[in-house]
């Protein structure tokens, strides 16, 4: 009779209490105790450079964070083109013609991945893509002078091509 002291009775809303206590703990879903979703990872593209994304069924409008940064157009399929612009993070929603957010995803621009060769010539930059021979590239942060230069040159050169290609036709 030394360990009648351990024989409780359990009855009572106490003991009530305590059964739907563990109950509900052993029946608590694993589910909640996870981590939640992760978001999709980044779309990762280079300034100048475009990247296609699929999108879900149903897209009637899109909507950029930032269009400086990256630009974005719809084609035919739910393929979406995005263009980075500058530097930095942004991002774009798609929707349906109700309003409701199908997807929302970031995007993260960065520089551009050729070899590139920058030249100071005090405050003012200019820079060079060099694969293999090294020729005048356009780089967000150039000089205005050299920006402006390179630009008229470029389009100048598109002018002539493009009366070239209509005078064939």
């Amino acid at each position: 009779m030394a360990l009648s002291f351990l024989r409780l009775r359990f009855r009572g809303p106490l003991w009530f209490g305590l059964r739907a206590f563990a109950l509900g703990a052993l029946l608590w879903p694993a589910s909640a105790l996870a981590d939640p979703v992760d978001p999709p990872p980044a779309i990762a593209v280079n300034v100048d450079q475009a990247k296609l994304v699929k999108l879900p069924d149903r897209v009637a409008t899109i909507v950029v964070g930032n269009p400086m940064i990256a630009d974005v157009t719809l084609q035919n399929g739910g393929i979406l083109v995005v263009t980075g612009k500058g530097y930095g993070a942004t991002n774009f929603i798609a929707m349906d013609r109700s309003g409701q957010i199908l997807m929302d995803q970031q995007i993260q621009v960065s520089g551009p991945t050729d070899q590139l060769v920058t030249v100071y010539r005090g405050v003012d930059r200019e820079t060079y893509s060099c694969m293999p021979i090294c020729q005048k590239r356009v780089t967000l942060g150039d000089a205005d002078g050299y920006f402006k230069q390179v630009m008229d040159q470029s389009g100048s050169l598109s002018g002539q091509a493009a009366g070239s290609a209509a005078k064939t036709n």
